[in-house]
């Protein structure tokens, strides 16, 4: 990944975090919602707390991750950033999976959300069992797919705002963005993968 793509996913990643810690730390649960995903939001604080402030730590842990000097020259603070973000990781994927299950949009958001869900700690497994094996490389290549799926919290918001602003209803773009959040992110991620790139 070159810098300015880097320095993008920091910044966005960040304010993504900041926003979540004022909404959901200091202001009425669900007040940033739809009013149907609120009275799922108020049914569920316990999921939805748990899934928020897990992923908003991964969220803005995982740029640092991938900074060369960091993992060079801390190694032990790699480490240990690594283990809190994989822990996030679970407990944010466990949630959400969870939280999926009373999604807005029915089935759709169902799907998409808890396909993310599973992926997310699919992967986060995948990069964990690698690099206890020595295997960096590999864990290397799992982890950018992770932080591309951990990376769905600002591709979901950002899509909110390209659906609003389009005029389609709420009720009719929101289920599409359980998929397309994520989807994407994937993608791009396979292929930094595959070219190899850092």
């Amino acid at each position: 990944m070159n810098k300015i793509l880097k320095l993008l996913i920091l910044i966005s990643a960040l304010f993504v975090s900041v926003y979540a810690i004022f909404v959901y730390g200091f202001l009425e649960l669900g007040i940033a919602v739809h009013p149907m995903m609120k009275v799922s939001f108020k049914a569920h604080p316990i999921g939805i707390y748990l899934h928020v402030f897990s992923s908003l730590i991964a969220l803005a842990t995982g740029p640092f991750q991938f900074n060369e000097k960091l993992r060079n020259n801390k190694i032990h603070l790699h480490r240990l950033v690594g283990k809190i973000y994989l822990i996030c990781i679970l407990i944010g994927g466990l949630s959400g999976f969870y939280m999926a299950l009373f999604s807005f949009g029915g089935m759709i958001s169902h799907l998409g959300f808890g396909l993310l869900a599973v992926l997310w700690i699919f992967t986060g497994y995948k990069a964990y069992s690698s690099i206890i094996r020595k295997m960096v490389q590999v864990h290397y290549n799992w982890m950018v797919i992770n932080y591309a799926l951990t990376f769905a919290a600002v591709t979901l918001r950002i899509g909110l705002g390209l659906g609003f602003a389009s005029g389609i209803p709420f009720e009719v773009f929101y289920p599409n963005l359980a998929w397309l959040c994520w989807i994407p992110n994937l993608i791009v991620a396979l292929m930094i993968v595959r070219k190899g790139g850092d």
